[in-house]
């Protein structure tokens, strides 16, 4: 199909692809009828694609604007494209999503889960997604001490820090009576977050150093609780003058998806302080902030060749280091701490295989394999297959991504997860 040029100035490309998952299964869904158009053009469709096996859609290649309007801290052009998608597949409500953000030479990821439909009500599921925290215009941070006192009764009631499975986040802020609870999957919630508030195609190392910051402050809620201790129920708000910016169906970029699975143990440390650290910061060119982190400032430094702790320390300052949890929430066992290959045997390799069996029930295309404990030729055609369907790197030997990406489609697919 010829494209209609509606969006000026777009002489680079992205990627876009669609993932359709069942609200109630956690499988995909095949079949479904997509068409994508401009933001703003709806009547206009540029696309009209269906889903195959996996629920997945072709890889598109769309235009945008050019790359260096989101490298150039000076520029007040719009980094980004914007595109609609509407989604109908039989026995599901339709969905529909505009504003999704597709910048040049990077990959953008679409995830939708669509809910069955039934007699009894008929949800409008219409999603638009606002401008990114860096062209937009929100509230800046509020400042707050980045350690929480910790001699009041019953303000902390973690003893340690666990990475939760879910948390809740008020979409509006604190006071904010009408905004809605939602309940997100700890590593979508930063993929989202970070999706909004730095540009995916910053380098590796900007992008590394802004995760574990947004991490860090969002282990510091759980860890305090420090909504529920003021009578709220929930852990975090979409709110950027209280907390990070986080989008309901917004997509996702897959530089900083990798890096999200990579690090999600992850937190921010000083001595002598138990709790995550509450590492504030601000954009650095509408907002300055002394003694924070800027994102535009972090973007410097990554183009200089700073490590991620490099550039966190010329911000929060030497004592600052990269911490582990010793505890992730929502998984039926740890990573073994070495990558399982060929010639690897024991209950790990057991019950990797045993989770890729559940996984294959959903998604056929990954071979089924015998559980036996031992990690030989069709073990590792199954795990490359399942990093082929999930965007792994196609290796087939299991790694901490790859290990804990079988647990997490494992626990949404047999629905051990599943909440009340």
């Amino acid at each position: 199909m010829k494209r209609k040029m509606i969006q000026a100035d777009t002489p680079d490309i992205g990627t876009l692809k669609i993932n359709l998952t069942s609200a109630v299964t956690s499988y995909p869904i095949s079949d479904a009828r997509i068409l994508l158009s401009y933001t703003g053009v709806p009547e206009n469709t540029l696309e009209e694609l269906t889903t195959d096996s996996l629920g997945q859609s072709e890889t598109l290649s769309l235009e945008t604007p050019p790359l260096e309007y989101s490298l150039d801290v000076n520029s007040d052009q719009q980094p980004y494209s914007e595109y609609t998608i509407q989604v109908t597949a039989p026995g599901y409500f339709p969905v529909t999503i505009s504003g999704i953000e597709i910048l040049p030479e990077t990959a953008a990821i679409q995830n939708v889960v669509l809910r069955p439909m039934d007699s009894s009500s008929n949800p409008d599921f219409v999603y638009s997604i606002p401008a990114h925290t860096l062209y937009g215009y929100y509230p800046p941070k509020i400042a707050e001490d980045e350690i929480k006192p910790v001699d009041e009764t019953g303000e902390i009631v973690l003893s340690r820090v666990v990475i939760p499975e879910y948390i809740v986040v008020h979409d509006g802020s604190p006071r904010d009576n009408t905004a809605q609870n939602h309940y997100v999957k700890y590593k979508d919630y930063i993929k989202n977050v970070a999706s909004s508030e730095i540009y995916a195609t910053w380098p590796q190392n900007t992008i590394r150093a802004n995760v574990l910051a947004i991490m860090s402050f969002t282990l510091n809620r759980v860890y305090t609780e420090w909504y529920r201790n003021q009578g709220y129920d929930f852990t975090i708000t979409s709110s950027t003058a209280f907390d990070h910016k986080w989008i309901p169906n917004r997509n996702i970029f897959e530089p900083i998806s990798q890096v999200v699975d990579e690090l999600f143990s992850n937190y921010l440390s000083r001595p002598n302080v138990r709790q995550p650290i509450l590492t504030q910061y601000c954009d650095g060119r509408r907002v300055q902030c002394p003694n924070w982190m800027t994102q535009w400032g972090s973007k410097s430094l990554g183009d200089q060749g700073y490590s991620a702790i490099e550039i966190l320390r010329y911000y929060y300052g030497d004592d600052m280091y990269i911490n582990t949890a010793q505890e992730i929430s929502g998984i039926p066992a740890s990573w073994p701490g070495y990558t399982l290959d060929i010639g690897s045997s024991g209950d790990k390799v057991r019950q990797m295989q045993e989770q890729l069996n559940v996984i294959a029930g959903a998604y056929p295309l990954i071979p089924k394999i015998s559980a036996d404990g031992i990690y030989g030729p069709a073990t590792a055609e199954a795990v490359r297959v399942f990093q082929s369907v999930f965007g792994l790197p196609e290796t087939g030997t299991v790694d901490y991504r790859t290990w804990y990406k079988i647990s997490e489609i494992y626990v949404g697919v047999s629905r051990i997860a599943e909440l009340s």
